[in-house]
């Protein structure tokens, strides 16, 4: 923690007598009395139930997600979609997805974040079984324009609503993991949390694996995800969006209580608590760092998507099919832990995720170099183990940006007492990240196809350098903090 600098004996007085350290975004309010205990197990008590019903929402999210991409083969083999229609479907949804959550975290902060992301579960479930009408009743051969039209306008939706579930779910997160234990573990709590994804497209897999292997039609691998995404918008819908609902005083409800109080004896008014107003997009990206991070993740994202989906493609001019897919699935799997590693690190130093981060993204860099100069040499072995930890590289920064970092940018001091930022932070840094990865998947093609593969690797090493550089300001002020003046001091008491 930063410490006080004294300025005056007045201040050295106040920093001698005073036990609370400066408050930063990743310290707690908390003061200890009977009614903070009482507040706090309740607390306590709802934190396991709001981290199941979140985490099974984005798991529901990607599991819906995935079985499309699944059965791909299927949907073009013997539904008689092109290869052009399945690929439009993919632009048609990235792009809605991107826009969809700069405007879901907007609206998880104006409205009830629990219906916003019933909503998204509702509006993904029956889309998909949409998409298995047009299957069933086969709209392509009753017209081959409305059958294209049809699957490409239900996906365009598929992807606003499937936008909910990660700013929405990280603002309820945020909003109930908001004690002083929490916070000091939140890079564990939120790294924990993002194995949703994983778990939700390991389970699409699973179960297009027993529908094919059963002989069941492989609309039933849509229909499934389609029905549980469904059933957990009913569970949703019960769930608890912030403790201050049901009277628990979060450190939140007590800075803002404290904040009326003095503008009531300020102004002499009755003024009213009416919660907290949401934040706007301006004011969100007037938090320190928030721009920042949302241009550095959309160059981390970018790096991601293009190891994601051209790896098999890669690793196919090398290898069998069978042996590719495998060899890249190592990927896959290493992103897993990477998200806890960097969120137990980086609570182990104290919440600094920036430097936490600029260290992984340090080591992919080299890890890339060497993938410019020797991935046309290496064997499979050498490849296995490389891809494992390049998902773990890649995966930290990318898992914890959009959960533990946004919940330290949207609990920073210029926006204490409102809870309804974390939403729009989130969804302004995903958003961000998704139109810019959107874009440079574009160059990967020419790129490739011009200059060979040495030319990509070079391209990533470039988005790496560039998203850890954007970040380079955060960096610095973690490695040397500055020490506080009495105004801050002062102000920090205040509240």
């Amino acid at each position: 923690l930063k410490a006080y600098q004294p300025l005056t004996l007045f201040s050295l007085k106040i920093t001698q007598t005073t036990t609370m350290a400066p408050s930063s975004e990743t310290t707690s309010l908390v003061h200890n009395s009977k009614e903070d205990e009482d507040n706090m197990k309740r607390l306590k008590a709802y934190q396991p139930w709001a981290f199941f019903v979140t985490f099974g929402g984005y798991f529901m999210a990607h599991f819906s997600r995935k079985c499309y991409s699944t059965v791909k083969r299927q949907l073009q083999d013997e539904a008689g979609y092109s290869p052009i229609i399945l690929s439009e479907m993919d632009t048609v949804f990235m792009g809605t997805y991107a826009a969809g959550n700069i405007i879901s975290g907007k609206l998880g902060d104006t409205f009830n974040p629990t219906t916003v992301l019933a909503i998204g579960l509702f509006g993904s479930g029956t889309c998909l079984f949409l998409i298995n009408i047009s299957l069933w009743f086969d709209f392509l051969s009753l017209s081959l324009a409305l059958g294209n039209f049809f699957i490409i306008a239900v996906y365009f939706l598929f992807g606003f609503f499937q936008s909910t579930g990660g700013p929405v779910g990280t603002a309820v997160m945020g909003n109930w993991f908001c004690d002083k234990k929490s916070i000091e573990n939140r890079g564990l709590i939120f790294g924990l949390w993002t194995c949703h994804q994983y778990c939700g497209d390991v389970t699409a897999a699973l179960c297009t694996a027993v529908v094919l292997g059963s002989g069941m039609n492989y609309t039933w691998a849509l229909f499934i995800p389609a029905l549980t995404n469904i059933g957990w918008a009913f569970l949703t819908l019960k769930l608890v969006a912030d403790p201050a609902d049901v009277g628990i005083i979060t450190p939140e409800v007590k800075i803002r209580m404290e904040k009326l109080k003095a503008k009531q004896l300020e102004s002499g008014s009755s003024a009213v608590d009416e919660g907290p107003a949401p934040i706007s997009y301006s004011a969100a990206l007037r938090i320190p760092m928030v721009a920042q991070y949302a241009f550095a993740f959309g160059f981390f994202k970018l790096t991601n998507y293009v190891l994601f989906f051209w790896l098999p493609y890669f690793l196919g001019k090398h290898f069998d099919p069978v042996t590719a897919n495998l060899i890249a699935s190592l990927y896959s799997v290493g992103m897993m832990p990477g998200g806890i590693i960097v969120g137990v690190v980086s609570d182990i130093f104290g919440g600094r995720r920036a430097s936490v981060i600029g260290t992984f993204m340090g080591a992919l860099f080299i890890f890339l170099f060497i993938f410019s100069k020797k991935s046309e040499e290496l064997g499979a072995p050498a490849l296995l183990s490389m891809l494992f930890l390049m998902g773990i590289l890649v995966g930290g920064p990318n898992n914890i940006i959009t959960s533990a970092v946004a919940a330290d940018l949207a609990s920073h001091p210029s926006v204490r007492g409102n809870n309804k930022s974390l939403g729009t932070v989130t969804g302004l840094i995903n958003g961000c990240g998704s139109i810019t990865a959107s874009i440079g998947l574009l160059a990967v093609g020419p790129l490739q196809d011009k200059f060979g593969w040495s030319s990509v690797w070079l391209f990533l090493m470039g988005c790496t350098f560039t998203g850890t550089a954007l970040m380079g300001s955060k960096i610095k002020e973690e490695l040397f903090p500055k020490a506080e003046t009495y105004s801050e001091v002062e102000a920090n008491l205040t509240v």
